[in-house]
């Protein structure tokens, strides 16, 4: 079953996507040479506590800390921890917040001060996929058409979409159905109605689709070792254009 979220459940997601958009913002503003992981992740954790909120990734399954902080080559999941961030890499920075039972969740990839532009523009094709995924969340549309959208604008750059790892439904779980291909999986998946609340996350490889993940059973990295990109956006289907829950108005990603 996918939920139809009424009028009041919809605020409430946008309170706690609002809340994961302002400690997103933040933790752009703090990636510079130096920083270690883990202090983005104490970061991220005080703000979410101040603002009210709660950890939707602590605990999850096991998981050890408040965010993902995946650098370079990890696509997903990165524990935070003693690595200090380099120049010339990016930061993939993913934050889930619990508030008043329900969840928001939404990711940005950010570079540590000056990137090749093979990265640069691995960026801005990450961002246009889920941009141009966003924009086919329209009711009417089929679950198929978000993931053609995010591969076709992948693949005519070069670049591979992750197929291990997918969007989903979220609400008063941190995952729900349904789960959201980034790519064309042959099915049109059910029909696109008013009321879904989607978490829309391209993962976008210089190399190769493959990932692996380590022995910590929750970093997944490219098995070739290219970089990857990872931008994630809740966002709610109406009878208009989608709204982007997690819309942040000082780091603006997945709006073309």
């Amino acid at each position: 079953m996918i939920a139809l979220r009424t009028e009041r459940e919809i605020g409430l997601l946008r309170e706690a996507n609002q809340i994961v958009a302002e400690v997103l913002t933040t933790l752009a503003g703090m990636v510079a040479p130096g920083i270690t992981t883990l202090e983005l992740d104490e970061a991220a954790e005080a703000l979410i506590l101040e603002r009210g909120g709660k950890p939707s990734f602590k605990g999850y399954r096991g998981y050890p800390k408040s965010t993902c902080i995946s650098v370079d080559e990890v696509v997903v999941h990165g524990i935070p921890g003693k690595q200090r961030i380099e120049e010339g890499q990016i930061v993939s920075m993913d934050v889930g917040v619990l508030l008043r039972g329900y969840h928001g969740d939404a990711a940005v990839t950010v570079p540590c001060g000056e990137i090749d532009a093979v990265k640069r523009r691995l960026l801005d094709v990450t961002d246009r996929a889920l941009a141009n995924g966003i924009a086919a969340a329209r009711a009417g549309n089929f679950l198929r058409d978000i993931g053609r959208a995010v591969q076709d604008t992948c693949e005519r750059e070069g670049f591979s979409v992750v197929r291990s790892f997918v969007g989903h439904g979220i609400g008063t779980q941190m995952h729900e159905e349904p789960q959201i291909p980034n790519f064309d999986s042959g099915e049109r998946g059910p029909r696109l109605r008013p009321g879904m609340v989607l978490a829309i996350e391209p993962m976008v490889n210089v190399g190769g689709p493959d990932v692996r993940v380590l022995k910590d059973g929750w970093t997944a990295v490219t098995k070739d070792g290219q970089p990857s990109a990872h931008f994630e956006h809740s966002v709610v289907v109406t009878e208009d254009a989608p709204e982007i829950l997690s819309a942040a108005p000082n780091l603006i990603w997945g709006r073309l």
